[in-house]
């Protein structure tokens, strides 16, 4: 049995019972796919665009189990749900491009590459955005002729459910997307079935270990999206007004509970009392409380342990010589709550720089140079996205093309997503790419077809 339980108050939403026929569901996928993938292209799109029609009629309801499943602000969740609409769309008129076959010249009369689906995708996906890291993966895996299946994090077993109705609903074939209760337990069975082809998984560095083991085990293709300490770097000639904005805002989207949200603020001598009193002003500004609320700036975390955890890495950075300038401490009451929390004097020995800090904690890093400030960015495990802060824009992107060591390097804005542009990281942050022609290649046959 998986229990919903509201972060705001510790109430239970809601028990779902375990998906007792994991097998059957699976040959219901695979069977589905025989005839899915020869489906035309021009009918897939009609379908995906009846699911963002979905989509944006039901924004409000989706939008409000998500903040009750996982604490989300409702403003963030009717944002989210508008992304997964636009990801629907982008899809919907572009895969056909992105799929058509690559006509290459060789000594035959025809030789080309075809793109073909590969069968049953395997997504295993974490709470954090419980409907764009879906939708992200299952519009191009879809569009690509693919079924799909969902393993999700089990505090949002209300939104699987609600993604596998808005399939159903929007017209795809049944068994075409099917969402299993299951436990993290039993995902390596589901990987080994002969007739699952492929698995994508977002989450931790441990659940990415533990899938990519069992992938290879059985040769099967894997992309992995997984922790993130994006370093943002602030220059000496950077616009500070906008920079400090901007790192407010990355830290604190979605409760600081982001892959890819702020993680280590790396500032040059120069800049590093002015940025710390403007960066400081502007989280003393931010309410933290019920996230249904316009005025509430952050709600509360998906859960009480991950809370206690966030807590832990600070008290360990503080036992190691950080100081507290704002917040850490857990607030008297009910609910996963924590407060905008921001560290100074952190040093790269820290928790607070070597681990992935996933709620609302800012570590300020003085650099002793620029230079030293790319050296301290770049030392890191994880290699997910990454900031630079400049008021050169020549030289700020040449350290974020050729010396930043990420998947995603921005200069002067924040590390998002977008459908457009592919999305992924290096090093412990995972390998292949989502998103556009780049994600929906990733689970395709390239195919070699030459004829005489």
């Amino acid at each position: 049995m998986f229990h919903s339980i509201n972060p705001v108050d510790g109430s239970t939403i809601k028990d779902y019972p375990e998906t007792s026929n994991v097998n059957e569901c699976i040959d219901h996928s695979h069977q589905c796919w025989e005839s899915y993938r020869r489906s035309k292209f021009s009918e897939r799109k009609s379908l995906m665009i009846k699911l963002a029609e979905l989509l944006r009629h039901q924004r409000e309801d989706l939008a409000k189990l998500m903040t009750m499943e996982m604490g989300k602000r409702t403003g963030e969740a009717l944002a989210e749900v508008d992304k997964c609409a636009w990801v629907c769309t982008y899809y919907a008129d572009h895969a056909e491009r992105f799929l058509q076959n690559e006509r290459i010249e060789t000594d035959a009369s025809d030789s080309f590459v075809a793109y073909e689906p590969l069968g049953v995708i395997l997504a295993v996906m974490p709470w954090n955005f419980p409907f764009w890291q879906v939708f992200r993966f299952a519009a191009p895996a879809l569009m690509a002729g693919n079924t799909a299946l969902l393993k999700h994090a089990s505090n949002v077993s209300g939104c699987a459910i609600a993604i596998q109705q808005l399939f159903s609903d929007a017209g795809f074939p049944e068994d075409a997307f099917i969402t299993l209760l299951i436990p993290s337990s039993k995902v390596k069975e589901v990987i080994a079935h002969p007739k699952v082809k492929a698995v994508t998984l977002t989450g931790s560095e441990a659940a990415g270990r533990s899938v990519a083991a069992e992938a290879g085990k059985y040769l099967k293709k894997c992309v992995l999206e997984l922790g993130g300490s994006d370093p943002y770097l602030i220059l000496a000639d950077a616009d500070l007004e906008l920079a400090v904005k901007t790192c407010v805002q990355s830290r604190l989207l979605n409760a600081g509970q982001s892959c890819i949200a702020a993680k280590r603020f790396i500032l040059v001598p120069e800049v590093y009392d002015a940025f710390t009193d403007l960066f400081l002003r502007e989280m003393e500004k931010i309410t933290v409380g019920d996230p249904t609320q316009a005025a509430t700036g952050i709600g509360p975390l998906a859960r009480v342990d991950l809370r206690d955890d966030l807590h832990d890495q600070v008290l360990r950075s503080v036992a190691m010589g950080a100081r507290i300038l704002l917040g850490g401490n857990i607030p008297e009451g009910v609910g996963a709550y924590y407060p905008p929390t921001v560290l100074t004097d952190v040093t790269p020995a820290m928790p607070a720089f070597r681990e992935e800090l996933f709620g609302p904690v800012a570590p300020l890093i003085r650099a002793e140079s620029e230079a030293h400030a790319l050296a301290l960015a770049n030392d890191s495990e994880f290699g997910l996205g990454a900031a630079v802060f400049s008021g050169d824009k020549g030289r700020a992107q040449r350290i974020a093309q050729q010396d930043l060591q990420a998947g995603s390097c921005f200069v002067n804005g924040l590390v998002k997503s977008d459908p457009r542009l592919p999305f992924g990281g290096i090093k412990l942050s995972g390998f292949g790419r989502e998103l556009s022609h780049h994600g929906i290649r990733e689970f395709v046959n390239v195919k070699t077809v030459w004829v005489r």
